[in-house]
């Protein structure tokens, strides 16, 4: 089981109803219902996608700055600097900008930093050789917000420096020309969560005038699209217009370098959706970044030349195997870490290593988040600095985390998920016991546990059809806000279970009921799974089509998978009889027999208790628990007698049970000399019963 706990949605079902009745097929009238979209003028308001951004970009405050100045050194021939950012967001901004740009007759310069070399966000070094190169005017895109004393620096050299940006600002701006970010404390703009690439896009809309806006976007759309994703905006309002016209955009984009990816994924000629953007195309273009070499995904979105196209596409797919690689070895290195750590340490986790790629410590943290359920933050050490990189979990507020120990850092950026920071390798300690404080103070000292958000069941698997997933495309784009459909369908058999992939990934075959479905578990193995044939189990998924050589079927792509926390018919009439037993309620002939449990059947069941409960405390899901026990103890009736033992045991003071949300907590009690049973009255009462029986048989 990877997630602690699932939070299954409980859609009710009129409203589901409803929505179905509203011509709405069963899977998306689920989904709609779960999220709070119960009439049918609600669902067609959120599923309707508009074909154009509708906000003025003039909106922004300094918008008209930023144009001016740009349309005056346009005009007046001046050489323009556009500064970016190794990431795909940054990476697609510099590529929009730049087209505009050059397409206007510009003399351009691109500057993405080096992740390694130079880290994020502005350096005097790049600024003075950008100046050096005859530029005097120079464009942030996804940076430059918290860069002020870069932008002095600027100045003070005669360039002019206009910041867009997307992050969120400091409590004093730099001093640019203009500073166009909808996170200013001042701008009206009325959406915030654009990407980085979307304030670019809005800046060439602006730049372009309303004549020109439909033509741009439908130039620019495409890659805005690919940079929203990679930076896991939320996806609504603008952000979903721009997604969803740029994947239709996709197939035929003017970007001969996006076509040469698509060829390279395996991907030309397939239907691209924003969950291929996220787990194909961007891990990719981000892998150039992280690997140190961000100008050649520059160079590829940029070219005009198929064969040069190619050739850098194919790079990049080489650069990201690497990566893969680095960051399992980093991984690896990181969980040893984790195991010597203090608990007191564990609320957030602050590493450190020499011998990390830069590069890729952010990913890992991402990593790291899921599996531990809290903030991670990983640093990678050199000459006494710390570079760090770190990742939220669970909506934590990693900026306002990062503000509280500004004290220990040389300097941090970032947002609320994802950040960066560097600190004096000396501080890290101090920084790791405050930001642990921190953490558990947000939290009011319930830490989160890993947590899988879940639609809803499925009520009908008889309505799970290949035509039914097509329609959950509707829901299109996926992301923050409007996440990929999860569903989950409770007490099912696993039929079979195999490994496959190289023993990487597991196959399975469930069934519930008459209905059967084919499940794959990425990159989880038998080991991890937890699971076996046989089993009562709770499933939790995505639906997917899954074509194999020419043959489309109904595929689960499982999220998680655990022992199922749903009584069976058998076993909820086992707990029901143990229920009316010891609460007093009548119980027939047959039923005393059925509870009737030998001595040694409670020695059996005690012995297995005994070593489970040996070590301390036990705090288990009560059915598979129920289950396990009964399994070890055997004998025939043992779900039902188990059941009974552990009541048996509680009233007989051996041990000490609550059962809170079915969760149970289990422990040994110090016990002197021998406990007699069958005093319990519940045995008492069986025996009491028993021989009435007998005495109204003779």
């Amino acid at each position: 089981m990877k997630f602690k706990k699932w939070n299954i949605g409980d859609p009710k079902e009129q409203d589901v109803a409803l929505l179905r009745s509203a011509g709405y097929p069963y899977l998306l009238s689920t989904v709609l219902a779960a999220r709070g979209i119960t009439t049918a003028e609600a669902a067609a308001e959120f599923l309707d996608r508009e074909r154009k951004l509708t906000i003025s970009p003039t909106l922004m405050r300094d918008m008209d700055k930023a144009v001016a100045r740009i349309q005056r050194a346009i005009s007046e021939g001046e050489t323009i600097a556009v500064f970016g950012d190794y990431d795909v967001d940054g990476i697609t901004s510099t590529v929009l900008l730049m087209d505009y740009l050059k397409n206007c007759g510009v003399k351009c310069l691109r500057y993405i930093p080096r992740r390694i070399e130079d880290g994020y966000g502005l350096s005097k070094e790049a600024i003075r050789g950008l100046h050096d190169q005859g530029a005097t005017l120079m464009i942030t895109v996804d940076c430059g917000i918290t860069g002020n004393e870069e932008v002095d620096f600027a100045n003070s050299l005669g360039m002019d420096v206009v910041v867009t940006d997307h992050h969120e600002c400091k409590e004093e701006l730099p001093n640019a020309v203009a500073v166009v970010d909808p996170h200013r404390p001042d701008c009206p703009y009325p959406f915030k969560h654009l990407a980085g690439c979307g304030v670019a896009l809005k800046l060439v809309l602006a730049l372009g005038g309303e004549s020109r806006e439909d033509a741009l976007f439908a130039r620019y759309c495409t890659l805005a699209a690919i940079g929203t994703v990679a930076d896991v905006m939320r996806m609504e309002g603008e952000n979903r217009t721009i997604v969803s016209c740029g994947l239709e955009a996709l197939p035929h984009t003017d970007f001969v370098g996006i076509h040469a990816l698509l060829k390279e994924a395996g991907l030309l000629g397939k239907p691209i959706t924003s969950i291929q953007i996220g787990f194909v195309l961007s891990p990719r273009i981000n892998a150039a970044g992280r690997m140190g070499a961000a100008d050649l995904a520059a160079d590829l979105l940029e070219t005009s030349d198929p064969a040069r196209a190619e050739e850098m596409a194919r790079e990049l797919c080489d650069l990201n195997r690497e990566r893969q690689a680095v960051e399992q070895a980093i991984c690896a290195d990181a969980i040893c870490q984790i195991e010597k750590l203090r608990s007191e340490d564990r609320s957030a986790l602050v590493l450190s290593s020499e011998d990390w790629h830069q590069g890729v410590v952010g990913i890992v943290a991402s990593r790291l988040s899921e599996k531990y359920s809290c903030p991670s933050f990983m640093i990678h050490l050199k000459d006494g600095t710390g570079k760090g990189s770190c990742r939220s979990y669970g909506g934590f507020n990693l900026f306002a985390a990062l503000e509280s120990c500004a004290d220990l850092l040389d300097g941090f950026g970032g947002h609320e998920l994802a950040a960066g920071f560097t600190i004096p390798e000396g501080n890290i300690d101090t920084f790791r016991t405050r930001m642990n404080r921190y953490v558990r103070s947000a939290s009011g000292g319930e830490l989160p546990v890993s947590s899988l958000e879940v639609d809803a069941p499925i009520t009908c698997p008889s309505d799970v059809t290949l035509d039914q997933v097509e329609h959950l495309s509707l829901l299109e784009p996926y992301g923050a806000g409007n996440p990929r459909p999860v569903f989950a369908l409770l007490g099912v058999t696993v039929d079979a279970i195999q490994s496959v992939g190289q023993g990487k990934h597991l196959k399975l075959r469930l069934s519930k009921g008459t209905c059967r479905f084919d499940a794959i578990f990425f990159s989880v193995t038998a080991e991890d799974c937890g699971i076996a044939a046989g089993m009562r189990a709770d499933a939790a998924f995505y639906l997917q089509a899954n074509t194999f050589r020419g043959n489309t079927t109904l595929q689960l792509q499982l999220i998680d998978i655990r022992p199922s926390l749903t009584p069976s018919r058998h076993e909820a009439e086992a707990l029901d009889l143990v229920h009316r037993l010891t609460d007093g309620a009548p119980i027939s002939p047959q039923e005393t027999a059925r509870l009737r449990a030998s001595r040694d059947q409670f020695a059996a069941c005690w012995r297995v208790l005994e070593r489970h409960l040996r070590p301390g405390k036990a705090e288990e899901d009560l059915l598979p628990y129920l289950r396990r026990l009964a399994a070890e103890a055997g004998g025939s009736e043992s779900f039902l007698r188990t059941a009974l033992a552990l009541e048996v045991f509680r009233e007989r003071g051996l041990i000490s049970m609550t059962l809170r949300n079915d969760r149970l907590t289990l422990c040994l009690n110090p016990t002197q000399g021998k406990v007699d049973l069958f005093a319990c009255p519940h045995l008492v009462r069986l025996q009491d019963t028993a021989h009435q029986n007998r005495g109204d048989l003779s």
